[in-house]
């Protein structure tokens, strides 16, 4: 039995013609395949309405938190209005829209009736899981209209996770009963499961999130547990690209990376896939292609195993936000690790997973970087966070803390390519470098550069890149 999961991102559902190319897609292979299922993110712009919702409802706003429930109502169904849909398959999608909404509401008024300085990750997860199952539902109603056998998922009744609101990791033992006693049924008997990605639950039925770019860890998890065959990511660009598109107008699609290779590019700051989502792929060899929504023709990008090449290589550059911490002393860095690691925890339910610390005779330097995952406001989160703890402790914590960029070659070999690190460093001209790292994995060189230098940085190492083409 072949199988394929498809990934739908937010761009490739956010509009009414782009759903038209969802459910294109979706004809074109069930024809192809023996059994496919379907992962959807919410509609593009949605997850960060929804954050705001629950900002808003923390600080008691109803008036603002209502009014974007209202403008999310309006979106979802013009876009209903846009689709070839019977009236009364308009009529059943539209009440569930509203009642999924008004879940949504009931939970911003009991954010705000428990009033708090930071907003509990747990009551924001319950707030922004609404946008995906809000989608789920559009998408499984389109696909049934024209033929296609298919019932929306939601995430929450397959994926358990621990409690680690915000950026939950899947427990996939209880999953695989999960997938099992639902998934796998219903694939079995020709019908396409259209699951919410991003969300999931705890095994008391608390909703979490996975983080930024979750859906494509669900996408993963469920490839690997119905043991498909193929893992397709369908976005707004052609494939995985050698730099932002925003930041670098030369930037190119990169025909094909390895695991490691996609998984530190994730990682160090590129948006079309989720850091987590590579290790279950790679340790079942499950091919990942990533392609243009618009052009299902083109080949796209494709991860898979070592692709054999000769001789080191640069294949992309990303830039990321990171901590810094500096202090005028030398010693051991043992506390300060260990605090940062609590408070890392505490503040983004997660844990350091890379950092780059450098010591001399006279001072310390410590570089943590903050995943894209976290949410466009982790980094001041972290800061604040780490500004207040260590203010308990003025005379053993002497840090300044600042906020630094973390720039990123990514390529193969880089372990043997002592010239390629050095062209690579004196490309850099007069940039100011804070600390450098090679990855465990090798696929990865990270500068350290001061955030104003982020974007000259980056444009000087993709110029070096596409010269070695």
């Amino acid at each position: 039995m072949s199988t394929l999961v498809m990934k739908y991102g937010g761009s490739s559902v956010g509009t009414a013609a782009a759903l038209r190319q969802v459910l294109g897609t979706v004809a074109n292979e069930t024809s192809k395949w023996d059994q496919i299922l379907v992962v959807v993110s919410a509609l593009d712009g949605v997850t960060d309405m929804l954050f705001e919702t629950a900002q808003l409802a923390r600080i008691a706003n109803q008036r603002g938190y209502r009014r974007i429930a209202a403008n999310l109502r309006s979106r979802h169904l013009a876009i209903i209005d846009q689709l070839p849909l019977e009236r009364p398959d308009r009529h059943t999608l539209q009440a569930e829209i509203d009642r999924l909404l008004s879940d949504m509401l009931d939970q911003c008024r009991s954010i705000a009736t428990n009033l708090n300085e930071e907003l509990s990750p747990a009551y924001s997860d319950a707030v922004v899981a609404a946008g995906e199952r809000l989608s789920a539902r559009i998408v499984a109603a389109l696909l049934r209209q024209h033929e296609i056998r298919c019932a929306a998922v939601d995430g929450a009744d397959i994926m358990v996770t621990d409690d680690a609101y915000g950026n939950a990791h899947p427990d996939l033992a209880l999953t695989r009963q999960r997938v099992e006693a639902t998934l796998l049924p219903m694939l079995r008997s020709d019908m396409i499961p259209v699951v919410t990605g991003f969300i999931g639950a705890t095994p008391a039925g608390e909703t979490t999130t996975l983080g930024r770019g979750g859906t494509d860890y669900t996408a993963s998890v469920l490839s690997a547990l119905v043991d498909a065959d193929e893992l397709w990511i369908w976005t707004g660009v052609d494939g995985m690209m050698s730099a932002d598109p925003q930041e670098v107008a030369n930037a190119k699609v990169i025909p094909r990376l390895s695991y490691d290779e996609a998984a530190d590019l994730a990682y160090f700051g590129a948006r079309l896939l989720h850091s987590r989502m590579i290790a279950p792929l790679a340790e079942r060899k499950l091919p990942i292609r990533i392609k243009n929504i618009s052009l299902p023709q083109q080949t796209g990008t494709l991860v898979s195993t070592e692709p054999n090449e000769s001789e080191p290589a640069l294949k992309a550059v990303t830039s990321i936000h990171g901590l810094s911490l500096r202090r005028p002393a030398s010693g051991s860095l043992a506390g300060v690790t260990r605090l940062v690691g609590n408070t890392l925890f505490k503040t983004l339910g997660m844990r350091t997973e890379v950092m780059i610390a450098s010591q001399s005779a006279t001072s310390s330097f410590i570089c943590l970087v903050i995943p894209t995952s976290i949410g466009i406001d982790g980094v001041d989160r972290l800061q604040r966070a780490l500004i207040a703890k260590m203010a308990e402790y003025p005379e053993k914590m002497p840090w300044e803390i600042g906020t630094v960029a973390l720039v990123t070659a990514i390529g193969s070999d880089l372990h043997r390519a002592a010239r390629l690190q050095a062209q690579l460093l004196d490309c850099l001209g007069e940039i100011e470098i804070l600390g450098l790292a090679l990855g465990a994995s090798n696929c990865s060189f990270s500068l350290a550069v001061p955030a104003k230098e982020a974007r000259s940085a980056l444009r000087h190492i993709h110029g070096m890149i596409v010269k070695s083409d």
